[in-house]
């Protein structure tokens, strides 16, 4: 399904791996009928309405507390005045499309189009809040994804003694 606004990996994935996660409580059915079959045309942006259900933490951790609701592309015609259909996108058929993104029962297949036809798959249990590259050539189908785990500060139990320093509180001048 076409979607207009930013389709670069470093937004789209997370949102739909927190969106599969949360939202859609893992059930891929569900949020392939939600993103592909109940859309007419397809999409002009996906909002923060499929972070529904994610924690209050990971959701400001990925929108910086920005909040707007996922829109249909609507009142779209075409070049001859009739109203737009929904185009089918295929391996064949991307035209000036960038990223192509397939849902896979094991993840979510990512395809830097202007680099190749075929993509790595970030299997569902991938944290939303990673790192990602979003050069085309770095999603390499042979490879692994470009995706590194994020950098969790370790959390200290409160029966575990504090091996840090003591902090000093700064000279105020």
């Amino acid at each position: 399904m076409y979607v207009h606004f930013d389709g670069y990996p470093d937004s789209k994935l997370p949102l739909l791996l927190a969106a599969f996660r949360y939202r859609f409580a893992g059930d891929l059915e569900a949020m392939a009928r939600h993103l592909i079959d109940e859309v007419h045309i397809g999409w002009e942006e996906l909002g923060t309405d499929l972070l529904d259900g994610a924690p209050d933490a990971l959701r400001r951790s990925l929108t910086g507390g920005d909040e707007f609701p996922s829109r249909q592309l609507t009142n779209v015609y075409n070049t001859d005045g009739t109203p737009a259909e929904r185009e089918l996108i295929t391996q064949d058929g991307t035209g000036d499309l960038e990223w192509a993104y397939v849902l896979h029962e094991t993840g979510i297949e990512v395809i830097g189009l202007l680099a190749y036809d075929r993509g790595p798959v970030v299997g569902w249990d991938t944290d939303p809040r990673s790192p990602i590259r979003t050069d085309p050539g770095a999603w390499n189908p042979d490879s692994q994804a470009p995706v590194v785990p994020p950098r969790v500060a370790p959390r200290l139990s409160a029966t575990a003694p504090s091996s840090a320093p003591a902090s000093r509180k700064s000279a105020r001048r």
